[in-house]
């Protein structure tokens, strides 16, 4: 059942997804983004496309310290500014 899926139309839809997210400056665009790059990373190993899933991997992590910095900022200066942009 799994091989039925369309990955890339679900590709498709989590890219969209999460740009309009990041564009609504949601940080929740960010964990779609995360998804998403897994998603790509599956489709690199099923099409046997293996230069994809480094680069995603890296994607990953670089949307995992955005969440971070953007949910739990470190200082009270940082927090303040975090609040504006939100705002």
């Amino acid at each position: 059942m799994l091989e039925n899926i369309r990955l890339d139309y679900i590709s498709c839809v989590l890219t969209v997804l999460g740009a309009i997210l990041l564009g609504k400056k949601l940080w929740q665009g960010w964990v779609v983004a995360a998804i998403n790059s897994a998603v790509v990373c599956v489709i690199g190993v099923r099409t046997a496309q293996f230069g994809f899933i480094p680069a995603n991997l890296f994607c990953i992590a670089l949307y995992t310290v955005n969440l971070r910095t953007w949910r739990f900022p470190s200082s009270p200066g940082a927090r303040k500014e975090s609040e504006n942009i939100q705002s």
